[in-house]
């Protein structure tokens, strides 16, 4: 059986293991180097709930084999937030979206990584972007509400940074306009 020395830097913390060729990234995550956040859901890539960022991007570490991710940034959902929770966490908690929270951790990373790359995105788009991550309790509706919330208040704190108006175009360049 073939052997391979990675380096993974998870959360910010380098990690150093031997896997085999065909262990999967969950599993070096979750069983040799006890990162719990991503979960085994299906296996498959069906259900999402293994989700991390891998080098800044969301993918289900059950379809990357951990000698892929030799040399790769991995964000959990633990890592998400540093010491405090990510508002996409906070928000998931105070809009009631987390549910059983067996599918939280792979929900949050997805949107996470939606935010990233779309900052104000419409209700469809957030459907869209979670069409990868099954949840088995119930709808999606608080975790919609959680991420368009996330997604208002950091159009509203971009907003404020140009005044009370909210408007760009109504603060010249440079400064006040006397």
């Amino acid at each position: 059986m073939t052997t391979h020395d990675i380096t993974l830097t998870v959360d910010g913390t380098t990690e150093e293991l031997t896997v085999e060729s065909r262990t999967l990234l969950v599993h070096a995550l979750r069983d040799r180097l006890d990162y719990t956040a991503p979960n085994v859901g299906c296996d498959s890539g069906k259900c999402g709930a293994c989700t991390v960022g891998l080098d800044g991007d969301a993918v289900k570490s059950c379809t990357v084999l951990a000698v892929q991710a030799d040399g790769s940034d991995v964000t959990t959902a633990a890592g998400l937030g540093g010491d405090d929770l990510h508002p996409v966490q906070t928000a998931l908690h105070e809009a009631h979206g987390l549910q059983c929270g067996y599918c939280t951790p792979g929900i949050a990373t997805t949107a996470v990584d939606l935010l990233d790359t779309n900052p104000d995105p419409d209700r469809d788009e957030i459907r869209a972007a979670l069409k990868g991550n099954v949840c088995r309790c119930t709808g999606y509706q608080n975790v919609v509400d959680a991420i368009e919330r996330v997604a208002d208040e950091a159009e509203e704190n971009a907003d404020s940074a140009f005044g009370d108006s909210g408007d760009p175009a109504e603060t010249p360049a440079g400064g006040d306009d006397s």
